[in-house]
């Protein structure tokens, strides 16, 4: 099929009334995560742990979307995106709306899950609500525990203010009376190291625990004998996490990156969040120290960081509170033993984790690190976790002698650290470790196994939506593609040397790969889809995304809609296109699914006048995605597969109406109607796919 050239994507309306922000885009997400914290029919402990879901990201949103904008606010920079508002208006806005959902955040766990929690014998006990022995417990566990480990910091002149760490608990103290010293600033801070659990378990009826918070206010004298303590109060300070390297200027990008690991927990702030009962005078002195305004202040009714509530859920054994457990299951014809190379000479394979077991991927690799006839094993490593099964298999295979090259992101957000102490392994063992393209993240998910068969060599390849990590792959809903094809193998080692070494953009047959030849492809095809529709042909596109906010993928798919193409999309997060809008998108629609799992595969359909084109593929559809990163997309050819990809991840998320959420065309999001039958696609898949048990 040869697609129409860019030309013919017809001009979208001008107005920026057609693009949706980007960050109230994501705070939109979070309040579709809570909304999952207030349903009853989800479990009582999973309903904690999707608020503190909320509290994660909320985090992450601050710590560098909001991080972002108010640098762009201190370096007098006006706004770089289609929407047209200036960065002190998107802050503006980020200020009314984040302060709602931390509203409601509070209000639900005050009064909705701990009320319901303590119907079920599981108490957060506050300090009123310790009796006797549980007093003397804590107070024990204060002076063995906590007590060695806290060192109280009295200001004044030569005492100056702490500069706190990102996102750790900390008190502001306000005291009276006269130290050793003579002394009486009457403040003081006490910062809490991280090695302390936040939660302590107590005995008592049911499940009883204290926040170490409380614990540590209740003994606060302790850390400043012979004074009073008048009050005192948690503080949380938020900072800029977004690591900036010169790539260009670093003769080294490891040890620059080593570097500002180290600067990251001291950012420029950006959020306080402090108890609702601090006084105001002492909420403007911590202002005044973080060098923040009370615009950036978020008074919570409640412990400081939501987050560490998530403990409550390993630490209470209900399994009628959580979710029913269930074991991944293998595809037919593979068993934990097989030998993946003889199946792959016969068929390819296709993975839908979770529901499916992402053993056979880790298999693969560490049966090519143990045969003697592999003689090179190709990767690349975006997030992996901390204890990997590929990670030492790959490490097994450069210490047999194998030509092992991994291809490491070292600036994989969050995981710099772990990356960088695996690139080091990784070097120490043998294997050749590259660390990405300059100026350009390599998000890519591939694998190569270089095989000696009888006279002549075979290549394996592994190429998936998600991360080679098998934790997420329990969690994450995510595709992952096995194959002998050779067509395949040969664009992925292009790729492999396109990233590794020098020379022009690598020529591929059946891949497409950003920055080069995704997004032309992308939008060829979505202009041809409009070409057929103008002429009355059949035609259409669905796709199923993290996140959509190229400007021009969105203005070309506002034209084939204009055209007549029916455009369904399933978008998880970030949404920048306005659907149903008359004479501009009446003809697409967009849901997102928010459940039990964290929707994450990437998969692009076009009609392709009849040829039903089906992509799977690391990217979203983001500027950075297609213009910034190398990524890849992959056809899957093969039609029972193909059946599958577009069955399970395309047609199942429409027909749910349990989990899903409808965008409206003003860019609120609004729950798809129940109906009857009662579907949801997680569990329909879950329930076909995988093994429950318990």
């Amino acid at each position: 099929m040869e697609l129409a050239p860019h030309s013919a994507i017809v001009d979208a309306p001008s107005d920026v009334g057609r693009f949706l922000n980007r960050e109230l885009s994501a705070l939109e997400f979070n309040r579709r995560v809570l909304a999952q914290a207030e349903d009853p029919a989800v479990p009582l402990l999973e309903r904690l742990r999707f608020l503190t879901i909320v509290s994660s990201n909320l985090d992450e949103f601050f710590e560098v979307r909001v991080a972002g904008l108010e640098q762009r606010v201190a370096l007098g920079l006006g706004s770089n995106a289609p929407d047209g508002l200036l960065p002190t208006e998107v802050l503006q806005r980020i200020s009314v709306s984040a302060q709602a959902l931390v509203r409601r955040q509070y209000d639900v766990l005050n009064n909705q899950l701990l009320p319901q929690l303590e119907t079920e014998d599981v108490f957060l006990l506050k300090r009123a609500a310790w009796n006797e022995s549980q007093r003397r417990m804590l107070r024990k566990w204060f002076l063995e525990q906590a007590l060695p480990v806290l060192t109280p910091l009295g200001l004044d002149p030569t005492h100056p203010f702490p500069e706190v760490q990102n996102k750790s608990l900390n008190f502001i103290v306000t005291l009276s009376g006269e130290d050793a010293f003579g002394r009486q600033s009457g403040l003081a801070v006490v910062q809490v190291p991280r090695a302390l659990p936040r939660i302590v378990a107590l005995p008592g009826r049911g499940h009883c625990f204290a926040l170490l918070s409380s614990v540590i206010h209740a003994h606060m004298s302790e850390l400043f004998p012979g004074m009073r303590v008048k009050a005192c109060h948690q503080f949380r300070v938020t900072r800029n996490s977004d690591m900036w390297v010169d790539e260009e200027e670093s003769v080294d990008l490891l040890s620059a990156l080593q570097g500002e690991l180290r600067r990251r927990n001291y950012g420029h702030a950006v959020r306080i969040e402090i108890a609702d009962t601090c006084k105001k005078s002492v909420a403007r002195s911590l202002l005044e120290e973080v060098e923040l305004t009370e615009a950036h202040v978020y008074r919570v009714n409640g412990p400081v960081n939501l987050h560490r509530l998530g403990a409550l859920c390993q630490l209470v054994d209900r399994p009628d509170l959580k979710y029913r457990p269930f074991v991944p299951a293998l595809p037919d014809g593979i068993e934990p033993k097989s030998d993946l190379f003889e199946v792959l000479n016969e068929r390819d394979v296709l993975l839908h984790h979770p529901y499916q077991s992402f053993a056979p991927v880790v298999e693969l690799v560490r049966q090519a690190a143990l045969d003697p006839n592999v003689v090179a094993i190709k990767q690349t490593l975006y997030r992996t976790g901390s204890e990997s099964a590929i990670a030492e298999a790959l490490l097994e295979a450069a210490w047999r002698g194998k030509a092992v090259c991994v291809i490491i992101e070292l600036r994989a957000r969050f995981d710099e650290a772990a990356n960088i102490q695996l690139a080091e392994r990784l070097q120490e063992a043998g294997a050749n470790v590259v660390y990405g393209v300059v100026g350009h993240k390599c998000h890519s998910k591939m694998l190569l196994i270089v095989r000696r068969e009888g006279k002549s060599l075979r290549r394996y390849v592994h190429l998936g939506t998600g991360n080679y990590h098998s934790g997420t792959a329990r969690l994450y809903t995510d595709i992952s593609y096995m194959t002998a094809d050779k067509r395949i193998a040969a664009d992925v080692q292009a790729l492999f040397i396109e990233m590794s070494g020098l020379g022009k953009v690598a020529e591929t047959e059946r891949l497409l790969h950003s920055p080069f030849t995704l997004f032309p492809h992308l939008l060829n095809a979505i202009a041809f889809e409009a070409e057929q529709a103008a002429l009355g042909k059949p035609c259409g596109i669905q796709a199923r995304l993290n996140s959509l906010s190229e400007p021009q993928v969105i203005d070309a798919m506002y034209a084939a809609s204009r055209a007549g193409v029916p455009i369904q999309l399933v978008v998880r997060g970030i949404c920048r296109l306005r659907p149903g809008v008359p004479g501009l998108s009446e003809n697409i629609s967009v849901r997102s699914i928010v459940g039990r799992f964290l929707e994450h595969a990437r998969i692009y359909r076009f009609h392709a006048a009849g040829e039903d084109q089906v992509l799977c593929a690391s990217a979203d559809w983001m500027e950075r995605n297609l213009h910034r990163r190398v990524e890849t997309a992959w056809p899957v050819d093969d039609r029972a597969l193909k059946a599958r990809v577009v069955e399970e991840t395309l047609e199942a998320p429409l027909h749910d109406n349990a989990l899903a959420w409808a965008l409206q065309s003003d860019g609120s999001w609004e729950r798809v109607p129940s109906g009857e039958p009662a579907r949801a696609c997680q569990q329909e898949l879950l329930a076909g796919l995988a093994d429950f048990h318990g």
